[in-house]
């Protein structure tokens, strides 16, 4: 790490938001020159960055505005179409934030001789001897977004200041950004996805990225064809409603196949399983997909989905350098291009996409 920069200054990720906007009162506060830099993942949303250019005005810190479309665009909405296209379901924010979100925080960080980057996630961080650099749960398991961070490098978690870490709920930041008299203070959740507007959903913002969608057949466990689906992107594990097709008993979405564009329907039951298969593995103690040797074989704590509660299992890896996880209980609905994240104690150690 460069030691000529200074641990006095911090370079914050800026939405706008409540959250974003108590982190940088908070971390204002306890005497860190603070400035906040936002985003602009579609190349002219003006009203997104008003709103965090007015927040840095209240809080009384300098701020940066960078036009992130094209990267984002290459990486994550890209990445985001093409894994909906291939019956996978992916989850942005994973891929955003190794890719765009901290790699430009550092970057700038970099330029300006900060030390420190920071977010509104609510997660925190730790050093442990053994374990090195970490991201750690939050003090809430209802607000947790450690989740979201495994992707994270060592050398980007040492950096890293999430002021958010031990709030219980959202309403604790709002309530510090009512007695800072933030206009923002009751502002509403921003949406699931960011880059797709309020009145489009993801299926017809694939379609107009030029992904063409085919319909194909609904097929039961043994193959028997059952109906037509209208394209896989419509579809995800576990799903149950939005099929238009009955059977006069609840039916599951229990696996998608490209290849054959079909959609395999089956009972509840169906959807349960003890093994997990990931690629795509990443460890902060390797920075790579290189699984820690003191963690091959170990039990952990893993999650398949960011809202599943940690379950406890055993992480191994396979001849071909996947990872292969065993919980201890069948698990619901693991969904290829979800991730799995694993975790000694509360500590996030890495993860990888579901097959």
């Amino acid at each position: 790490m460069n030691e000529s920069l200074d641990r006095k200054k911090v370079i914050l990720g800026l939405s706008g938001g409540v959250d974003s906007t108590t982190a940088a009162l908070l971390l204002k506060e306890k005497g860190m020159e603070v400035t906040g830099l936002y985003f602009d993942v579609s190349s002219g949303n003006e009203e997104g960055r008003r709103a965090a250019e007015a927040a840095a005005d209240q809080i009384g810190i300098p701020f940066l505005y960078r036009n992130v479309h094209q990267l984002f665009q290459d990486t994550v909405i890209d990445n985001f179409c093409s894994e909906y296209a291939a019956g996978r379901t992916p989850n942005p924010c994973v891929f955003c934030n190794p890719t765009v979100k901290f790699k430009i925080l550092t970057q700038e960080a970099d330029r300006a001789g900060a030390f420190h980057i920071a977010t509104g996630h609510y997660a925190r961080t730790a050093y442990n001897s053994q374990l090195g650099w970490t991201v750690r749960r939050a003090a809430s398991e209802k607000k947790d977004q450690s989740y979201m961070l495994y992707r994270l490098p060592a050398e980007v978690i040492e950096r890293l200041l999430l002021p958010l870490a031990l709030m219980e709920h959202k309403e604790q930041a709002r309530e510090i950004a009512r007695q800072n008299h933030m206009n923002n203070a009751d502002l509403k959740d921003s949406q699931e996805i960011c880059f797709i507007a309020d009145d489009e959903n993801y299926a017809d913002y694939i379609k107009r990225h030029g992904y063409s969608i085919e319909e194909g057949d609904f097929i039961d466990k043994e193959g028997n064809v059952l109906g037509r689906h209208k394209g896989l992107i419509h579809y995800t594990i576990g799903q149950r409603k939005g099929l238009g097709i009955t059977f006069g008993k609840p039916v599951f979405v229990t696996d998608m196949d490209p290849a054959a564009n079909t959609v395999t329907l089956g009972d509840h039951e169906d959807l349960f399983s003890r093994e997990v298969i990931c690629s795509g593995s990443f460890f902060s103690m390797t920075g790579s997909s290189c699984m820690p040797e003191i963690l091959e074989g170990a039990r952990v704590m893993a999650k398949i989905r960011y809202a599943a509660r940690p379950a406890p299992a055993q992480i191994m890896t396979k001849p071909d350098g996947r990872i292969l996880t065993v919980f201890d209980e069948k698990q619901r609905a693991a969904t290829p291009g979800q991730s799995i994240v694993f975790y000694l104690d509360d500590c996030v150690v890495g993860g990888g996409f579901i097959e």
